[in-house]
């Protein structure tokens, strides 16, 4: 059975162990850290109350890393992922990275060396790649349904002005971001299934992007209309864009357009949309249209048609799906974290390529910072490094995991 430490008790991390411990067996959690010592009592307490041993628990980093693990789920704040995730891999643990951004390209290539130096892999733990919908286009894009995909958009089009604003109480490390940086901070949800879907790092590669960021005035109003306890935050300025966008063009001639989107009010989505030669799926209406004589009928009208996305995943439901879906309804974000979970156990107990590897875990955090850069520059081209040397264009092994995404 496969150990597993856990550090970084905040919110997501809280809710990832919940799902861990009340859906997911065959592995063993033997450390847990958090550098606040209020959290680490929090995390000891949903073991104790489902009478469960408690792992040893420490607020130091060193103490935890004593412990003998075969993986690691990082929960932690944004800036200590990299750094920790590649500790990991130097003492031959095989880390579970939670998303975000990277915050230099120098921290990518370091990751990336790691891998390359100890034979082990990290693996992003990008619940979207395994969302019902996700899952479903990939499976149709394989068979070729969509035709030659052409382009692919998506985004992170989230209202977290309050979570933003009380960063400090929550003790949250997106408020720091939202002042100090303006980049696309956020890109792997939307990223990462378009990635699967274009193949990315197995037979094409990003190339370049540009990036643009509007006006700065969300947040700002938002805290002086609706908060009257921030009045520290009243007169802050924030650097953050309202909007940010961002194209990418790819070696074998696909655009991917990414949007981060969440300073303003409006209603979650991720924007997904897959453009192909065949056929195109809008998240934003849930519908699916064909290049045929029955979907051209309705051209102008194609509000009637809206929703329809219910019917193409009854009819084209990825095999995943239809065998885990009972067991992930329920669980947390409609599912995906039980799949990713489940991923990146099996990862770990065969240790196998997995199927979020560390090319695709560099390729996509360095968007953050590459974002960064070409925002300062007006939104000129900025290059996206190879991290593969090369190997994106070489036939490359494919991960023989159950929950392989290849």
């Amino acid at each position: 059975m496969a150990k597993f430490g856990f550090i970084g008790f905040g919110h997501r991390g809280i809710n990832m162990l919940e799902c861990l411990l009340d859906h997911i067996d065959g592995y063993e959690i033997v450390a847990i850290c958090d550098l606040m010592e209020e959290r680490v009592e929090e995390a000891k307490s949903h073991f104790e109350k489902r009478g469960l041993k408690v792992p040893f628990a420490t607020t130091s980093e060193d103490e935890f890393f004593n412990v003998e693990m075969d993986g690691m789920f990082i929960m932690a704040y944004w800036e200590s992922h990299i750094p920790l995730a590649i500790r990991a891999m130097k003492k031959g643990i095989i880390p579970g990275l939670e998303v975000g951004g990277a915050y230099t390209i120098e921290d990518c290539f370091e990751l990336v060396k790691t891998y390359e130096e100890t034979g082990i892999h990290t693996m992003l733990l990008e619940n979207c790649c395994y969302g019902k919908t996700e899952l479903t286009v990939l499976k149709m894009v394989r068979e070729g349904l969509f035709g030659d995909v052409v382009h692919c958009s998506g985004g992170y089009h989230h209202d977290l002005r309050k979570e933003i604003s009380y960063g400090v109480q929550k003790k949250h490390y997106r408020l720091r971001n939202y002042i100090s940086r303006n980049c696309e901070n956020y890109p792997t949800h939307e990223l990462g299934p378009i990635a699967k879907i274009l193949n990315i790092n197995r037979g094409n590669r990003m190339l370049q992007l540009s990036s643009f960021a509007s006006k700065t005035k969300g947040l700002h109003k938002y805290i002086n209309d609706h908060i009257e306890d921030l009045s520290h935050l009243k007169d802050t300025q924030f650097n953050q864009g309202d909007i940010v966008t961002t194209v990418i063009t790819c070696a074998n001639g696909e655009t991917i357009v990414l949007t981060l989107d969440t300073t303003l009010p409006r209603a979650y989505s991720r924007g997904f949309t897959v453009r192909g030669t065949n056929g195109s799926y809008f998240e934003e209406n849930d519908s699916v249209f064909f290049d045929t004589e029955e979907d051209h009928k309705f051209h102008f009208d194609w509000y009637k048609h809206f929703r329809n996305g219910e019917k193409m995943r009854e009819e084209h439901l990825h095999p995943l799906w239809k065998k885990y879906g009972a067991a992930a309804d329920g669980t947390g974000h409609d599912g995906i974290d039980y799949l990713i979970l489940k991923a990146y156990i099996e990862t770990v107990e065969k240790k196998a390529i997995p199927p979020i590897d560390t090319y695709d875990t560099a390729s996509w955090m360095a968007i953050t910072p590459l974002s960064e850069q070409s925002i300062k520059m007006g939104g000129a081209p900025v290059a996206i490094p190879d991290f593969t040397k090369g190997k994106w264009a070489m036939p490359r092994e494919k991960s023989e995991l159950e929950f392989a995404l290849d």
